[in-house]
């Protein structure tokens, strides 16, 4: 296997049965290349938001609640109670910290396909890689202000 980089439409990348053979198998192997590091980086934005907002876990029966209370006729004889999200259960807490897990895994498994992506040494396939890194950042990062 050399070690240089070439330009050639001939490459085989992670398994044997993705063989590419010439210039459309190659256009199209870009093509995936490039959506699975778009992915990639916005798999990292979605661990960020899921660590910043577990809110979908918390029940929203109380916040409810609240509301209508707020907006009933006798608020002014109630006394003014502390708005506080409710904590989440142990069982969520172990739902969030797992999905967090699986997610983390995927990342890992994503980046390591893709460096071995790049380390075919093609420079189409290497490429790919750089526009989708691009690309997926130049899409998420407008969503992690928004965090």
């Amino acid at each position: 296997m050399s070690m240089t980089f070439e330009a050639g439409s001939s490459v085989m990348l992670l398994f044997h049965f993705w063989d590419v053979q010439g210039p459309a198998g190659m256009v199209l192997s870009v093509i995936v290349v490039l959506l699975l590091t778009v992915f990639y980086e916005l798999l990292k934005v979605w661990r960020v938001w899921l660590g910043k907002h577990p809110s979908p876990f918390h029940s929203s029966d109380c916040r409810g609640s609240t509301a209508a209370l707020a907006s009933s006729l006798s608020e002014s004889s109630l006394d003014p109670m502390e708005q506080t999200a409710p904590a989440p259960s142990p069982m969520n807490r172990w739902l969030l910290r797992g999905i967090q897990t699986a997610l983390h895994i995927l990342q890992v498994t994503v980046g390591y396909m893709l460096m071995l992506c790049v380390m075919s040494y093609n420079t189409w396939i290497f490429l790919g890689v750089i526009l989708g890194s691009v690309l997926g950042y130049f899409i998420g990062f407008p969503l992690l202000g928004q965090i």
